[in-house]
């Protein structure tokens, strides 16, 4: 379900609709213009009033007639299109700005949501149309935050099961793998048999209310030795590996399915619950490691004016600054420099080592104490490190643009994982020599 569009009013006119869909200006703006909607909509009788909503936060939870106006108000939202979700929405943030501090109405109020039918799957989704319009709707970071407090316990990975998905798996869970792919698309079923096949392994992690609905999944290929090209990876042409024989396993994609369950941690315990069931399953295995994107790197480096990449390519900031400007490309340009000599049959060395100099660098970059890159971040908060850098690793469409086709191994020793989790919080993710510590 998407956010709605915004409407441009005809030139002088002033109509309800205007009032919600507006241009993006404060929160504060759009919050009045939709409490100005919803007040009218609750004279008109379109929506539970003022009082049934009051009514939702502060009755016990044993109250049946409030009870049953919690499954009234779920089946309108549910059944509403995205400008009455977001009224309806307005009308929570509204009430529940009305109690001080955090007194317990709206967890109440959540409860008592959860109570209902499918309850915990409305309330995942509801989450999600708040992460959406937390900027046009007032005063919902505090159901916000209500909501997240009772989702982390309630998807408490203790309460978790990690299922294999196979070639055998219902039809209905493998078609969700390609919805819910955020990776590498799965573009066909072919391709999906070979991400699913013998000398492969996926796991999901699922939840009991939740049965069919994989709330996170990795796959995992196996190999002799590291991975560098995921091209290579997914080519369901490639022979099958020899089980008995394999040393390395890769984790070549991991994917959140529920928008709404964004600041949940389960995600950083499904590799270790996987490779603890992998070294059951094949006790030979010695090594893990990713075959990871660098989703923002091409972005950064986009922003770079010609002095910072000078800098960290020439790794002499007062050489780089002494040096002439003329002529000396700046960030965009050289991300459009990497792109070509990725795609090139053979790539200069020099142009290789600026891009990993420059991707090493932004891998290691840090922002309010933790890493830059969002990938890098899941995984240096797992403990993992930063082993070696890839050229030309992915050259899809999507590759090419959002890292100029470079790719990144995490690796996973499980002797280290602490000791690395320990340097983050100091500042200084862990890297292996090959790819060098920025100072």
């Amino acid at each position: 379900m998407n956010a709605p569009a915004n409407l441009a009013p005809a030139r002088g006119a002033r109509t309800p609709e205007a009032d919600v869909d507006a241009a993006d200006t404060t929160a504060a703006d759009a919050g009045s213009s939709l409490i100005t909607r919803l007040g009218r909509l609750w004279e008109r009788g379109r929506l539970p009033s003022e009082s049934e909503v009051r009514r939702l936060f502060e009755a016990r939870l044993t109250d049946v007639a409030a009870n049953k106006l919690a499954r009234r108000w779920c089946e309108q939202y549910t059944a509403a299109d995205g400008k009455d979700r977001r009224l309806m929405l307005a009308a929570l943030a509204q009430v529940r700005g009305s109690f001080a501090g955090e007194a317990g109405e709206g967890v109440r109020l959540f409860k008592r949501f959860n109570a209902q039918p499918m309850g915990l799957r409305f309330l995942v989704e509801l989450r999600a149309d708040m992460l959406r319009w937390r900027k046009q709707v007032a005063g919902i970071q505090a159901l916000d935050k209500d909501l997240e407090g009772l989702l982390s316990a309630w998807f408490d990975v203790g309460l978790l099961e990690l299922r294999p998905l196979t070639w055998d798996s219902p039809a209905s869970l493998l078609e969700k793998l390609i919805l819910y792919e955020a990776v590498h698309e799965i573009k066909s079923w072919d391709d999906l048999r070979h991400r699913v096949a013998p000398d492969r392994r996926c796991y999901a992690y699922f939840h009991p209310q939740m049965p069919g609905v994989p709330l996170i999944f990795v796959e995992v290929a196996f190999a002799g030795q590291m991975a560098d090209n995921v091209q290579a990876l997914l080519d369901s042409d490639a022979p099958r590996q020899d089980l008995d024989k394999v040393r390395w396993a890769i984790f070549y994609s991991i994917s959140n399915t529920q928008p709404g369950l964004k600041g949940i941690s389960f995600g950083n315990f499904l590799l270790k619950r996987v490779v603890e069931q992998l070294l059951q399953e094949l006790p030979k295995l010695k090594s893990f490691a990713t075959l990871s994107p660098i989703p923002g790197f091409a972005d950064w480096l986009g922003k770079l004016d010609a002095d910072a990449v000078e800098a960290i390519v020439r790794e002499d900031k007062a050489r780089a600054k002494a040096r002439k400007r003329e002529g000396v490309p700046d960030g965009q340009r050289w991300v459009a420099r990497l792109a070509r000599a990725a795609q090139a049959r053979k790539t200069p060395d020099v142009v290789k080592r600026a891009g990993f100099r420059l991707a090493a660098h932004y891998l290691q970059s840090m922002k309010n104490g933790l890493p830059l890159d969002a990938v890098a971040r899941f995984h240096l908060g797992n403990g993992a490190r930063i082993e070696r850098l890839n050229w030309a690793a992915d050259t899809s469409a999507k590759g090419l643009k959002q890292s100029c086709a470079l790719m990144v191994n995490y690796l996973y020793d499980l002797d280290e994982l602490d000791d690395n989790l320990a340097r983050l919080h100091d500042g200084k993710p862990q890297v292996s020599r090959s790819v060098g510590r920025v100072a």
